[in-house]
């Protein structure tokens, strides 16, 4: 088994866990907390034989999740490890940890409130504070304060620098960090947008100069599916011949099929443009990406109270996702990063993004 960063850090993290019902793991990208810490906490004393859930924000990076967790054991996902999204679900009667999309844990707890069987609830990718998270958050300190007489302990796995912050939600419980391991990502500036301006032009003229630089395959942030449907269109019409270049779209709307192929290597003498949303932020690994083109946009949703309506804005992202994103071009080797935006800009986002429970219609 490859060693992994993370494993420096779990000595810390099980005194953490047997001292106390609560703990914050920060761990950048690539450390190797999603698929080795479930494994590592599963023999613990207090566990005492019950189970374990994760919760992961997608329901590919839960699947994926569970399946690299069960080809450590040398077994088939729904024995030892098992997952559960929406429409789909392998699990047995064996199964302890448990990956299920937050969701699905939201319905779990109205179902079985004190989660009866489960020792350890782990929230992966934290950071991202989606109203699901927040909610399951929520409901599980109350099933544990309520309904429990045995411990529940909880531990929340967070990819950016504010552990400290979110240990403030669970009683100023212990944080343990781990550094990670990143390659160097050389970062290239651009000049701002202006008012109006589309991003697609931008965004073609970036990829089409990063394969002209740069080997190996792109990782492409885009803020939604229309800008990714537009690029892709015009990427196909200027790469027209080149058959050595595979574009590759991915958003939470594909089927799993398709999200799988796009996080899968290119094959043999081939290179990848993957064209994503925040999907790909954090959680996904895509294999043979040394390349990120970032538009610096997210398309979140936005709770109107005079119209009463929901609707999707596309805002800037926080300077944490900048630096996840970048952070894509490192994982396996040196890369590079084109910011489709200044360094007077960068200095001007916020440092971290807004939790979704703060923007969103509660009526639901």
């Amino acid at each position: 088994m490859t060693p992994l960063p993370i494993e420096q850090a779990l000595p810390a993290l099980r005194q953490a866990l047997h001292q106390r019902d609560e703990a914050v793991l920060e761990a950048p990208p690539g450390a190797g907390k999603t698929t080795r810490v479930p494994l590592a906490l599963l023999d613990e004393s207090w566990l005492a034989g019950q189970g374990i859930l994760m919760l992961e924000p997608r329901r590919l990076a839960a699947r994926a999740a569970a399946e690299r967790l069960a080809s450590q054991l040398g077994e088939k996902v729904g024995e030892t490890v098992g997952y559960r999204i929406r429409l789909d679900s392998k699990v047995g009667p064996r199964t302890r940890i448990e990956v299920v999309t937050e969701g699905i844990l939201a319905r779990r707890l109205q179902d079985d409130p004190g989660l009866e069987g489960v020792g350890l609830v782990i929230f992966d990718e934290f950071h991202e504070r989606s109203l699901d998270a927040d909610l399951a958050l929520a409901l599980t300190l109350n099933a544990r304060l309520m309904l429990r007489d045995e411990p529940l302990k909880l531990l929340l796995m967070s990819a950016t620098l504010e552990g400290e912050r979110l240990s403030s939600l669970l009683n100023d419980a212990p944080v343990v960090r781990s550094e990670g391991r990143m390659f160097p990502v050389v970062q290239h500036w651009a000049r701002p947008f202006q008012a109006g301006e589309r991003i697609e032009p931008r965004v073609l003229q970036a990829v089409l100069q990063a394969l002209d630089e740069e080997p190996g395959s792109l990782l492409v942030f885009l803020p939604g599916q229309a800008e990714i449907r537009r690029v892709n269109e015009a990427l196909a019409e200027s790469l027209e011949g080149r058959s050595d270049i595979l574009l590759c779209p991915l958003h939470g709307e594909l089927d799993l099929a398709d999200q799988r192929a796009a996080i899968e290597p290119a094959p043999a003498g081939m290179r990848k443009v993957v064209l994503a949303t925040n999907i790909a932020e954090t959680s996904l690994t895509i294999e043979g990406v040394r390349v990120v083109i970032d538009a610096g946009l997210a398309r979140v949703p936005r709770f109107d109270p005079g119209s009463g309506m929901t609707r999707l804005e596309t805002r800037r992202i926080s300077r944490a996702s900048a630096t996840q994103r970048a952070g894509r071009a490192g994982r396996l080797e040196p890369g590079v990063c084109y910011r489709l935006w200044s360094e007077d800009q960068h200095a001007q986002l916020a440092a971290y993004d807004e939790a979704e429970i703060l923007q969103a219609d509660l009526a639901g």
